[in-house]
């Protein structure tokens, strides 16, 4: 009976047909070898001035599970890969997934959080001066934020989502 099973194999195989047959089989099982290996992407958080967009997957996520105010914190002092101008007085808005609208965000400036965390999935800072000199001191030519997904009592902390910010009159 083996012998008859490699006889068949080599039949199917000296075939065009049974080749492309194989071929698609070993394509299939790759493609599904390769989803599964795949996470989950992270919820995606998006920065816009004027008519320019960036968005990204979290720094720092654990499939929505607490990841601590010191991973957050420590998070949120990492480079950002994304970055945007803003002059001074544009509006700087955000838009976060409704995902981490649901727990809550805030904004967090240079490793520092600088507004109560909200449960809006978009909101505009209008006017913003984000670059002005503070106290003799020249205006920075880059900040970076970060939106932080955590809920309103300071307990949860889910992600990290980093930009940063040119100065575009530097």
């Amino acid at each position: 009976m083996t012998s008859l099973l490699r006889g068949g194999a080599a039949h199917v195989l000296s075939s065009a047909r049974g080749r492309r047959s194989v071929a698609a089989i070993g394509a299939v099982s790759a493609g599904l070898l390769v989803l599964s290996a795949c996470d989950k992407p992270t919820p995606l958080a998006t920065v816009t001035v004027g008519k320019e967009s960036v968005n990204s997957d979290a720094t720092c996520y654990d499939d929505g599970d607490d990841i601590g105010r010191a991973k957050a914190a420590k998070c949120a002092l990492k480079k950002a890969s994304k970055s945007i101008s803003v002059g001074q007085g544009e509006t700087l808005r955000i838009g976060v997934d409704p995902e981490v609208a649901k727990t809550g965000w805030a904004l967090w400036v240079n490793g520092q959080q600088v507004t109560n965390p909200s449960k809006k999935t978009y909101y505009a800072f209008e006017g913003i001066d984000l670059f002005a000199p503070q106290q003799g001191q020249p205006a920075p030519d880059k900040l970076y934020i970060s939106i932080v997904e955590q809920d309103k009592d300071g307990q949860k902390f889910k992600g990290v989502w980093n930009f940063k910010l040119k100065n575009a009159d530097a």
